[in-house]
C-alpha cells in the first residue's frame, strides 16, 4: 500500500476514532441533561396544578376538569390523583407515541421520565397526591436532532479537514516523490539532482543523494576531459586542433563508401609555398602562428556544413572535405583570402605564398584515385604562379537537380509510398542479433533506381521535407515489427525532432502501437543531439515512456559533452566508423575508445561499433569494451 494511501487511511481513522469518541460523550451527556430537565419539568407542573386543586372547590367533576387540562395540553404519559390511602382517584394515560428517534437510537439512549409529585390539601388536611409524568419522545427528539446536527458538524469539518489534509499531504508527498523519483533515476543510471525539500527529514536525505550524484557528474567530467584529451592527442593536429592524417583518411573513408554519406562532395588541398623558408627567416613562433591561423579558417569553413572535416596532411599540406557541395568557390576563395591576409599581417614574406586544388569525388571511389587527380591538379597549379587554383573535374557528373526538381520527387515518392527499408544487422560480441538497422531508401520514380538516404535527406533537410520521411521510416520500422522482426533500429534526422509537431505525431504513432516499441530502436546523429540537446532532450522524455530504445549514432566528435547525457535516459551509442577503421592497429584510437566504452557503460549505454570493414577490426572490439558492431564485417546470417 502507498504511503499517501496509508496517510489517507491514518487520517479517515483519525477522524472517525474523535467523532465517535465526542458522539458518545455528547449523547450521554445530553441524555442526562435531557433527563433532569423532564424530571424539574414534571416537579414543578405537578406542584403548579396541586396548588390549583388545593385553592378550588374539591367535588369530583372540578377536580377531574382540571386534571384533564393538564392531560389534554398533550405533553403528558399519565396525569394520576392518589388519596392519602394510595388508591387512584383519578388517572389519564395516554398510549406510547411514536417519536422523530429511531428505534435503536432509543434503546441505545435510553430516557427515563422521573415522575413529578406534589400533596393537594384541604384547608388543614390533605386531601390527595398529584403525579405528573411527561412524555419522553419530546427529550427523544431533541436528543436525535442534536445527533444529527453533530453528525452534519463532523462531516462537513472532516471534508474541510480532509481537503486541508490532501493539501498537506501533497506538500509532504511533491519532495518525497522527488526524492523516489531520484533513486529511480539513480538505479537507471540517470543522475539527476533535485531541489532540496524545506522538510527536515527529507532534506538530508535530498541533500546526501545531490551531493553523491555531484561527486559523480564531477567524476565523470573529469574522466570525460581526459579521454577526450586523449581522443585529441590520437586524431588531431596538436598545432591546428585541425585531424590529422590518418583520421581525416579514415573521416574521407567514410564519406567515400558509407551507406548513408552523401553520394558527391567536393575534396580541396592547399599547400603552403615555403613554410621551411618561413620557420627559418621569421622564426617557429611567426609560422606556428601562421599554422595556427590557417588552421582557425580551415575549422570555420568546415564548422557549418554537416560531415565537414579539415585536416593537416604534413607540415605544409592542408584538405578539407566537403561532402554535398558540389562548387567550392565560396570556401576556395574564402582559403584564398586568408593567405592573403598573412601576407599583408608581414607573416609570409617570400614571392610563392601557396597553392590550391579541388576536386569533385563520387561515392565509392577510391582514396587513391581522388588523391591522385588533386594531385596533379596541384601540381598544375604550382605552374600557374603564386595563390592559383585549379579545379579537378572529373567527367561524366551529372546535372545538379533544382529545388523544385527534389521536391516533386520527394513529394511523389511519399504520396505513392515508393520508400522502404533495406537492412543491415547489428551483432553483438557473442554473435547474437541486437537488432536490425534499416536505413530509408527512396525510389526516385516508378520502376526507377533505390536510392540511398546520403542521396536525398541532404535536400529533405534544406526544403524541411525531414518529418514526413522519418515518420514514414518509423511506420515501416513498425511493420516490420510486427511482421516478426526480433528488433529494428531507424535514424532521425536532427531537423526532425526540433518540430514540437513531429515528436507529438511519433508519439501518436508508437502509442498506437506500444506493444511493439520495445523493439523498436531510435537513433539520431551526435550533430543533431547536440546542437539542439534542449529539443532532444524533449524527444526523449517524449518517447521513453512508451518503452522505446533511444541511442545516438555517428558519436565521438563531441564525446567532451558526454556528461549532459546523464539524465536523458539513453539506452546506447554508435560510436563513429572514422574513430573504428585500423582500429586494431591505432593505439592511440583504442585507449581512447576504450575510455569511451568504460564511461558510457557507468552511465547505462550499450555501446556499439560503426563501420567495421574487416576481421580484424571486429576482433579487437570487445577488449575495448564494446557491448556489439555493425558493418561490413559484421556477418549477415
Amino acid at each position: 500500500m502507498s504511503l499517501f494511501r496509508q496517510l489517507w487511511l491514518a487520517v479517515i481513522a483519525s477522524t472517525i476514532i474523535a467523532f465517535a469518541g465526542s458522539f458518545v460523550a455528547s449523547m450521554l451527556t445530553a441524555r442526562q441533561y435531557l433527563t433532569q430537565q423532564l424530571a424539574i419539568k414534571n416537579n414543578d407542573n405537578a406542584a403548579s396544578l396541586a396548588l390549583s386543586m388545593s385553592q378550588l372547590d374539591k367535588d369530583p367533576v372540578t377536580v377531574e376538569l382540571q386534571v384533564a387540562a393538564v392531560f389534554d395540553s398533550g405533553q403528558y404519559a399519565a396525569v394520576r390523583l392518589i388519596d392519602p390511602e394510595g388508591k387512584v382517584m383519578i388517572e389519564k394515560l395516554s398510549p406510547p407515541a411514536a417519536g422523530d428517534a429511531p428505534a435503536w437510537f432509543v434503546k441505545v439512549f435510553p430516557i427515563e421520565s422521573q415522575p413529578g409529585q406534589a400533596q393537594v390539601s384541604n384547608g388543614w388536611n390533605q386531601f390527595g397526591t398529584v403525579e405528573l409524568v411527561s412524555h419522553s419522545q419530546f427529550a427523544y427528539r431533541e436528543l436525535w436532532r442534536g445527533a444529527i446536527n453533530l453528525l452534519l458538524w463532523f462531516i462537513g469539518g472532516g471534508a474541510i479537514m480532509g481537503l486541508l489534509g490532501m493539501q498537506v499531504l501533497r506538500r509532504i508527498k511533491r519532495p518525497l516523490d522527488a526524492v523516489v523519483g531520484q533513486a529511480q533515476a539513480i538505479s537507471e543510471r540517470r543522475f539527476v539532482s533535485i531541489a532540496v525539500p524545506s522538510t527536515p527529514e527529507l532534506k538530508s536525505v535530498a541533500s546526501a543523494m545531490n551531493a553523491m550524484v555531484d561527486r559523480l557528474n564531477a567524476m565523470f567530467a573529469e574522466e570525460a576531459a581526459r579521454l577526450d584529451k586523449l581522443r585529441r592527442e590520437a586524431t588531431l593536429d596538436s598545432l591546428t586542433g585541425l585531424a590529422n592524417r590518418a583520421f581525416f583518411l579514415n573521416q574521407l573513408d567514410a564519406a567515400l563508401s558509407d551507406d548513408d554519406a552523401a553520394p558527391t562532395g567536393s575534396l580541396l588541398l592547399l599547400r603552403l609555398a615555403d613554410l621551411a623558408g618561413i620557420n627559418r627567416r621569421a622564426g617557429r613562433e611567426t609560422a606556428d602562428a601562421l599554422l595556427r591561423r590557417l588552421g582557425a579558417t580551415l575549422q570555420e569553413l568546415a564548422a557549418d556544413k554537416p560531415g565537414a572535416a579539415a585536416a593537416r596532411l604534413n607540415g605544409a599540406d592542408f584538405a578539407l572535405l566537403l561532402p554535398g557541395v558540389q562548387d567550392p568557390s565560396q570556401p576556395a576563395t574564402k582559403l584564398l583570402d586568408a593567405l592573403r591576409d598573412l601576407v599583408a599581417a608581414g607573416m609570409i614574406d617570400s614571392e610563392q605564398v601557396g597553392h590550391l586544388a579541388s576536386g569533385l569525388y563520387l561515392h565509392g571511389q577510391s582514396i587513391g584515385s581522388l588523391f591522385s587527380r588533386l594531385d596533379a591538379a596541384l601540381a598544375t597549379a604550382e605552374g600557374q604562379g603564386n595563390l592559383a587554383w585549379c579545379r579537378a573535374e572529373i567527367s561524366g557528373e551529372q546535372r545538379t537537380a533544382s529545388n523544385a526538381d527534389w521536391k516533386k520527387l520527394l513529394d511523389g515518392a511519399i504520396e505513392t509510398q515508393r520508400l522502404r527499408l533495406i537492412e543491415f544487422p547489428v551483432a553483438g560480441n557473442s554473435g547474437q542479433l541486437l537488432h536490425l538497422e534499416c536505413p530509408l531508401r527512396l525510389q526516385a520514380s516508378e520502376g526507377g533506381e533505390w536510392l540511398a538516404a546520403g542521396s536525398f535527406m541532404p535536400m529533405a533537410s534544406r526544403l524541411s521535407m525531414t518529418t514526413e520521411l522519418d515518420l514514414a521510416a518509423v511506420r515501416l520500422a513498425l511493420e516490420r515489427i510486427a511482421a516478426g522482426a526480433a528488433a529494428v533500429a531507424v535514424n532521425l534526422s536532427g531537423e526532425s525532432i526540433l518540430v514540437a509537431s513531429f515528436r507529438s505525431r511519433l508519439q501518436s504513432l508508437i502509442a498506437a502501437r506500444k506493444e511493439l516499441a520495445p523493439r523498436l530502436w531510435l537513433e539520431v546523429s551526435e550533430v543533431g543531439a547536440f546542437q539542439h540537446f534542449a529539443e532532444f532532450q524533449a524527444f526523449c522524455n517524449t518517447l521513453r515512456p512508451l518503452g522505446c530504445r533511444l541511442g545516438i549514432e555517428h558519436f565521438g566528435r563531441r564525446f567532451s559533452e558526454i556528461g549532459r547525457l546523464h539524465d536523458i535516459g539513453l539506452d546506447y551509442l554508435k560510436v563513429d566508423g572514422s574513430f573504428v577503421r585500423a582500429i586494431d592497429t591505432q593505439q592511440g584510437n583504442q585507449a581512447f575508445l576504450k575510455g569511451l566504452c568504460s564511461i558510457a557503460h557507468n552511465i547505462g549505454l550499450t555501446v556499439i561499433a560503426e563501420g567495421v570493414q574487416t576481421a580484424e577490426e571486429l576482433a579487437t572490439l570487445p577488449d575495448l569494451g564494446f557491448d556489439g558492431a555493425t558493418g561490413p564485417a559484421v556477418p549477415r546470417n
